[in-house]
C-alpha cells in the first residue's frame, strides 16, 4: 500500500475506534554519515527509518501516540492508546486540527542526485577536505571531518479531508581543525550545508575558512573593561536576534514569557532591522509546502524597520490568540507534538561592506565567537563570553579572547547603526555582518 493512501486508511480507522477528529503524520527517512579523523575513516552510518504519529481528539481532549512498526496490530493499538491517553487529559477548546487544504509550491526541495553519487566519492571529500584544511603549517591537529547526507519523505492526513505529502532532502560536508602556537590552542572550523550535492561549495574554501578561524585568534591581547562597539560577524548574528525568534513564539506571547509580548507593531529596534521567515523559499533547506500540521506556508516579515509585524503561531496557539495560524507547526518527527519554531530567517542587507563597517570603526570588537544564552528571551537581558578580533582606528589590531558582553536587548538593538551586506543566504538563519554602536565589555 501506498503510504499516501496508509495515512487515509489510518485516519478512518483512528475515527471508527472512537476519536472524534484525528491527524496522522508518517514520515519516512534515509541518513549517512562519514566521520574521518588522521586521513583514516572513523565511521560511515546509514540507517533507514520510518514512524506514524496520531494525534487524536475527544470530547474536547487531544491525545498522542506513535510507532515505527506498520503491522496492522501495532497500528491499531498505537492508535486506541491516543485514544486511552485523550481521555485521561483536560479539555481545551483550542484542540482543533487544521482544514486549510492549500499547498504551497516550492521547487527544488529534493535532490534524487544526492543518492547516485558514489560511496567512494563521498568518502574521497571528507579525507580531502581534512587534508586541505591541515595544508598551512600553523594548523597542527584535526578534530575530525565528514560528510553527511539525508532524506525524508513526509505525510499528512486528517479527519477534515487533508491528504498532503512532499519529500526533502540534503546534504553537508565540514571540518574542525587546531592550531597550535606554544601554549596556546584555538579550534576553528566550517561546513556547508545545500539541499543539491551539486550545489556544495569547493573543498577548497571550506578548508580555507576553517583554517582562518583557528588561526586568527592566536596570540590574543586581554583588553580593559569598557564599552565600545561590537561588530556582529555572521556566524554569531544568531545569538543576538535567536532571541528574537524566541520572543515571538505565539505560545510563549501568551504565557507572558517573552519581552516583546506587548510590542506588536511598535518600534523596538534600530530602523536597519527588518527581519523575515521564509518557508518558501526555492532549494532551501528550511522550506516545506506545509508545516508540521498540514498548513501551507508562508513567507512572513516579522519586523521591519524595527517594528515588530508578526508573532509565529501553530494551529493551537493560533487559535487561543484569536488569530490565523502563520504555518509555523514545527515537528522533530513522527515521535513529537507540533511545536512552533520558524524556517528561513533572514535580515535584511544593508548598504555597507564588512571592510566599511570595520574602516568606519574608531574602537571596538569584531565579534566571531560568543558562549551563553545570547539574548534571554523572556527578561531581554544580553550576556556571554565573546572572542573576536579588537579594531583601533578603523584596522584590525589584535585577537582578543575571554572577554564577555552584555547588555539589554531594547538598548541594543536600538544602537544598531550600520548593516552589511554581506549574507549568505543558503543559511536557514542568514544575517549580514552589523554593528552595534556600543556595549559593555568585561576584560581586565
Amino acid at each position: 500500500m501506498k503510504y499516501i493512501d496508509l495515512t487515509e486508511k489510518l485516519v478512518k480507522k483512528c475515527i471508527s475506534l472512537g476519536a472524534d477528529a484525528a491527524e496522522v503524520f508518517l514520515e519516512t527517512n534515509r541518513n549517512l554519515s562519514v566521520n574521518v579523523l588522521k586521513s583514516e575513516i572513523e565511521t560511515i552510518e546509514e540507517a533507514s527509518s520510518q514512524g506514524v504519529g496520531f494525534r487524536v481528539i475527544v470530547d474536547g481532549k487531544m491525545g498522542f501516540s506513535h510507532c515505527n512498526d506498520f503491522s496492522n496490530r501495532a497500528l491499531e493499538d498505537t492508535i486506541a492508546r491516543a485514544i486511552a491517553f485523550a481521555k485521561l487529559s483536560t479539555p481545551d477548546e483550542n484542540n482543533v486540527i487544521t482544514d486549510d487544504k492549500g499547498i504551497t509550491a516550492i521547487a527544488d526541495l529534493y535532490d534524487p542526485g544526492i543518492i547516485a553519487e558514489s560511496m567512494d566519492k563521498k568518502i574521497k571529500m571528507a579525507l580531502d577536505l581534512e587534508k586541505l584544511a591541515m595544508k598551512d603549517p600553523r594548523i597542527t591537529k584535526s578534530s575530525g571531518a565528514g560528510y553527511g547526507e539525508g532524506e525524508s519523505e513526509v505525510f499528512i492526513a486528517n479527519s477534515n479531508g487533508i491528504v498532503k505529502s512532499y519529500k526533502s532532502s540534503g546534504c553537508s560536508v565540514g571540518v574542525s581543525v587546531v592550531a597550535e602556537k606554544g601554549d596556546q590552542k584555538n579550534t576553528g572550523g566550517e561546513y556547508c550545508s545545500r539541499v543539491f550535492f551539486s550545489d556544495l561549495v569547493p573543498l577548497e574554501e571550506i578548508a580555507a575558512v576553517a583554517s582562518k578561524k583557528a588561526i586568527e585568534l592566536l596570540d590574543p591581547v586581554m583588553i580593559k573593561t569598557q564599552k565600545a562597539a561590537i561588530i556582529f560577524d555572521p556566524d554569531v548574528a544568531r545569538s543576538l536576534l535567536g532571541g528574537i525568534i524566541t520572543a515571538i513564539n505565539g505560545e510563549r506571547v501568551l504565557q507572558g514569557a517573552s519581552f516583546l509580548k506587548d510590542y506588536l507593531n511598535k518600534q523596538f529596534a534600530s530602523p536597519l532591522l527588518t527581519m523575515t521567515d521564509d518557508g518558501t523559499r526555492q532549494r532551501s533547506l528550511g522550506s516545506a509546502p506545509f508545516d508540521g500540521e498540514g498548513v501551507p506556508t508562508i513567507k512572513n516579515t516579522l519586523v521591519e524597520n524595527g517594528v515588530l509585524k508578526n508573532f509565529i503561531y501553530n494551529t493551537k496557539a493560533a487559535r487561543r490568540a484569536g488569530v490565523k495560524s502563520t504555518g509555523n507547526a514545527s515537528r522533530r518527527g513522527f515521535s513529537s507534538l507540533p511545536g512552533i519554531g520558524p524556517h528561513n530567517v533572514y535580515v535584511s542587507t544593508g548598504k555597507h561592506s564588512r571592510n566599511e563597517i570595520i574602516a568606519a570603526t574608531k574602537k571596538g570588537l569584531l565579534l566571531l565567537g560568543v558562549t551563553g544564552y545570547g539574548i534571554d528571551s523572556v527578561s531581554g537581558n544580553f550576556s556571554g563570553g565573546a572572542s573576536g578580533l579588537w579594531i583601533e582606528n578603523g584596522e584590525i589590531a589584535h585577537p582578543v579572547k575571554g572577554v564577555t558582553i552584555a547588555g539589554r536587548a531594547f538598548d541594543i538593538l536600538n544602537a544598531i547603526d550600520m548593516m552589511g551586506n554581506d549574507i549568505d543566504m543558503n543559511r536557514t538563519d542568514a544575517a549580514p555582518t552589523f554593528r552595534v554602536t556600543e556595549m559593555q565589555i568585561g576584560g581586565k
